[in-house]
């Protein structure tokens, strides 16, 4: 059985462990590929916005992601803004991209997937 990022934990990662290679980091994005990454300095990151109606449902969504990261221990940058929530992973401890990164990406597209479900049921 093939299972998917989002079915997947957040593992410990510790300063030494090893930054994903240029062909690890292609094979993941094929998983998120709503997700770019950006260069940040000499640091690659994974980033996405989020598109919202309004601020009250994007400060929601990012209140959301927030509790998502302390579950999993792995901790965003989140940029809300009116209509729109941007949301950058990457491993601090290994100044990079880790599977990790690419595991929080496809839980926060799912939630994002969800909220969009519950708020069009809504209406």
């Amino acid at each position: 059985m093939k299972t998917t990022l989002t079915n997947e934990r957040c593992t410990a990662c510790r300063k030494d462990a090893p930054r994903l290679t240029e062909a690890e980091v292609e094979e993941l994005r094929h998983q998120v590929p709503e997700w770019k990454v950006e260069q940040r300095g000499e640091m690659p990151i994974l980033e996405r916005v989020f598109s919202f109606p309004d601020f009250a449902q994007a400060l929601r969504f990012s209140q959301l992601v927030g509790e998502l990261a302390e579950q999993e221990g792995h901790h965003p940058a989140i940029l809300t803004e009116w209509g729109k929530v941007t949301v950058s992973w990457w491993t601090h401890k290994i100044r990079g991209l880790h599977r990790n990164d690419f595991v929080m990406a496809a839980k926060t597209g799912a939630l994002y997937e969800a909220e969009a479900g519950r708020s069009s049921r809504k209406e």
